[in-house]
């Protein structure tokens, strides 16, 4: 469980934290350098989400082997996990984007991931990245304030994230469930986050695109950047609290569907 909490905590902190990623690049004029270290930075979380998937399906098959085994609640726990990553990255958003900034720049000069590596890593220059430290300030909360940004992106982004954070365990869990159907109810997981990445990917990215490129061209400033991209990530933490209540609703929901195909 401490494992499959750890990868949970270490996908969600990665993704949240590749709007860092995005805003660094924008703040310095190289958008397709930030977008390709971003890229990786989402391959590492996917294979995260892999390496959990099969954790999580041992953890199932005990749970079918002992009916007294508290299988909910290990999973709320899991789910916790999302929102401890989700709020680690809001914590880190000021030094993340310090840092990014350098390392897009490294990166640039460097023309590859394994140079920049071989280049710039050192146990001295590592010990130094304490100084590049930013803490949050109070005043940023202020400068969240929904207005003049679409409440339906904010409020779909909190959607999208319950449903991504659920899909693989709603429905690991509806198998559990139903005994007779497991494997089709193991197998919605592919259905679920394929929706919530269709929805990411026609609803949400271009809208952030379009302001994006808005905010290179000089028609906005980028401080409405930085606040859609703090609020999206708020919306990212609420949408883990979120699917703390949709869990068990969307397992019985999968259950119903897959025992009436």
């Amino acid at each position: 469980m401490l494992l499959i909490a750890w990868l949970t905590f270490v996908i969600h902190l990665s993704e949240t934290l590749t709007y860092a990623i995005r805003l660094a690049g924008v703040r310095l004029g190289k958008l397709a350098v930030a977008l390709s270290l971003s890229g990786i930075i989402l391959l590492v979380s996917r294979t995260s989400n892999m390496i959990q998937a099969l954790f999580l399906g041992n953890i199932i098959d005990y749970a079918r082997e002992h009916s007294g085994y508290p299988l909910v609640e290990q999973l709320r726990v899991i789910i916790g996990a999302s929102t401890m990553g989700t709020l680690t990255a809001i914590l880190l958003l000021p030094s993340a984007v310090f840092l990014f900034s350098r390392i897009i720049a490294h990166l640039e000069l460097a023309g590859s991931l394994p140079q920049m590596v071989r280049d710039s890593v050192s146990i001295r220059k590592l010990k130094n990245a304490r100084t590049h430290l930013r803490f949050p300030r109070l005043e940023m909360l202020s400068k969240l304030r929904i207005g003049g940004i679409p409440k339906r992106l904010v409020i779909l982004n909190c959607v999208v994230t319950a449903i991504y954070t659920i899909g693989v365990l709603a429905a690991l869990l509806a198998s559990a469930l139903s005994l007779g159907h497991s494997t089709a109810a193991s197998q919605a997981s592919g259905l679920i986050n394929g929706v919530a990445t269709i929805l990411l990917t026609v609803l949400i990215d271009p809208q952030i695109g379009l302001l994006t490129d808005k905010v290179l061209r000089g028609e906005k400033d980028v401080r409405v950047l930085n606040k859609v991209f703090g609020l999206l990530m708020v919306s990212r933490l609420l949408g883990t609290v979120l699917a703390q209540l949709l869990l068990v609703p969307a397992a019985h929901v999968i259950k119903w569907f897959v025992e009436t195909l």
